[in-house]
């Protein structure tokens, strides 16, 4: 079994439905455990920042579905709930991203583990330090609140909220 979080993002519709509704969908995958929840957040667009703010979380799993596997079964609950891939970074019902699976490191075409752009959003730290506050990242070593201290150095604490 591995432990993989996976990052949740939403800005268009009912912004915590939309989460919450993905969370339940992802707790009917077969193989595939929620083992912990962080809170919502209200945070700035990232990227193209013509757009609704979004509303994101990070949850942690536990599942023997291999990588690939668990992006698919992300993928298709995109789909289902209305996910559309029209520009890069735009608006979206759904966005579901695998951040760290167990202490792997990916690099494929189709997928990178860990995510290429987690280390410099706080909308992924925030809630990811939430709900474990030791991670240490496999690809360098890095402690979460070391990475976490430089991106809110950059950035200010003004573009997150957690409600």
């Amino acid at each position: 079994m591995k432990n993989v979080f996976i990052g949740l993002g939403s800005n268009s519709g009912d912004k915590k439905a939309n989460l919450t509704g993905a969370i339940n969908r992802i707790k009917s995958i077969n193989k595939v455990e929620i083992k912990k929840i962080s809170s919502f957040y209200i945070t700035k667009p990232w990227g193209n920042t013509n757009q609704e703010d979004f509303f994101n979380q990070v949850i942690e799993i536990t599942t023997d579905l291999s990588a690939g596997e668990l992006l698919y079964k992300l993928q298709e609950i995109e789909i289902k709930m209305g996910r559309q891939r029209k520009e890069k970074w735009g608006p979206r019902i759904i966005d579901l991203d695998i951040l760290m699976y167990g202490d792997e490191v990916i690099d494929s075409p189709e997928l990178k583990i860990p995510h290429p752009y987690m280390k410099e959003r706080s909308f992924v730290l925030v809630p990811l330090q939430e709900i474990d506050p030791k991670i240490v990242f496999p690809d360098d070593g890095a402690k979460i609140e070391e990475v976490l201290i430089k991106v809110i150095a950059r950035e200010g604490n003004n573009r997150i909220i957690k409600i």
